[in-house]
């Protein structure tokens, strides 16, 4: 059977290994000039990790496993707020993975043969009929498939024509900026795997260890208007932070500008009323765009293609449609549920005022058992 998948970041690479290790004919188009992923780094939770063992993919990347004795909340001086037993979540659960963006995207596409990938495509729309998919990219058709899947991330453009009615993306007032550094000799692990938030001004920042060397690190901001550039961005971050935990600001003035990446955070302004439209489907950011407050995009994507992937085993140009439906049927209500999880974490870290203060009290009140189980449970969606 021939599938194209638009889109070759994480999600979309995947599917397409796992669809050609199934033998179909398939072609993963990119319109970048080369397959790539720029970034920093990025936690698969211990669900991604598994979907990734379904496909085949996961030996890579289980040796970037965390380890981490605690993890949790802290305030913004880096007292704990809610604290996991990070050692029994992952007994019960599994263990996530830290691991550089580009390093698992190399992992990731390297089973893929090379003729099989076309950079420098954009595709601009597709046109189904009865028998079919037309691909179309600068006006002319490019491809011929029998089933299409629109990896091609958060502002695709694929999801609007596929879905018309649909609102599209909405911004969430917040900004993130991010950077990866080598870990300074000598310093502790009190706030590894770990989120720092400030009841004053709702900002967070988050630290992570990348292996033994490097660290992984963000902030989460309110954002008033445009985005700013990167130097002005850190500026504002060491301002807004001055007090904090003194790791922090010394972190974030140690990574170099070109080592730091700032982005509006986006999400769906509402789920998706179906992941597959005939012979069509959405996969990942295109299809369920969420804030990265539960670190789940990289995860959920993974689980849409390992689903991908077992839906369309052994199936032929006449059972797409209904081989669609049920991947739709299987990922949509846990992608959404994943999705308004998201949303409410996002809320809850970045209140201010009394409302922040009454949050404070409650995560200090929880006991450390019960947080672990709420983790667990989080990582076993």
């Amino acid at each position: 059977m021939r599938i194209v998948v638009v889109g070759a970041g994480l999600g979309g690479v995947t599917a397409a290994v796992g669809l050609h290790r199934l033998g179909h004919e398939v072609t993963l188009f990119e319109r970048g000039a080369e397959l790539r992923e720029a970034g920093t780094g990025i936690v698969v939770m211990p669900n991604g990790l598994r979907a990734l063992d379904a496909l085949g993919l996961a030996e890579d990347v289980r040796g970037h496993v965390m380890h981490a004795a605690r993890a949790g909340l802290r305030d913004w001086r880096g007292r704990p707020l809610l604290v996991t037993d990070a050692i029994q979540a992952q007994q019960e659960i599994g263990t996530p993975a830290l691991i550089d963006r580009a390093e698992l995207h190399r992992a990731l596409r390297a089973p893929l043969p090379a003729d099989l990938v076309r950079t420098a495509t954009p595709v601009e729309r597709l046109e189904p009929d009865p028998t079919g998919v037309s691909v179309i990219s600068d006006g002319d058709p490019v491809a011929r498939a029998d089933a299409v899947i629109v990896a091609d991330g958060i502002g695709s453009t694929l999801r609007g024509q596929l879905m018309p009615g649909h609102p599209g993306l909405r911004r969430t007032g917040r900004m993130d900026l991010r950077g990866m550094l080598p870990r300074p000799p000598g310093m502790g692990t009190d706030l590894l795997a770990c989120q720092l938030v400030d009841r004053r001004s709702g900002a967070m920042f988050g630290l992570f260890p990348v292996g033994e060397a490097r660290l992984y690190w963000f902030t989460d901001s309110a954002l008033h208007g445009p985005p700013p550039g990167v130097d002005e961005a850190r500026r504002q971050m060491l301002s807004l932070m001055a007090d904090w935990h003194p790791l922090v600001t010394a972190l974030i003035e140690a990574t170099p500008p070109a080592d730091i990446y700032v982005d509006p955070i986006t999400c769906l302004a509402e789920p998706l009323p179906s992941f597959a439209a005939g012979r069509i489907a959405l996969l990942g950011d295109a299809a369920h765009a969420m804030p990265p407050d539960l670190g789940q995009g990289a995860g959920q994507a993974f689980e849409d293609a390992a689903a991908l992937t077992r839906h369309l085993t052994g199936a032929g140009p006449a059972d797409v449609v209904q081989r669609l439906l049920r991947y739709d049927a299987e990922r949509r209500p846990s992608a959404n549920r994943m999705m308004r999880a998201a949303s409410r974490q996002s809320r809850l870290t970045s209140r201010t005022g009394l409302t922040a203060w009454l949050r404070d009290a409650s995560l200090r009140a929880v006991p450390s058992g019960l947080a672990t189980r709420r983790l667990a449970a989080l990582w076993h969606a």
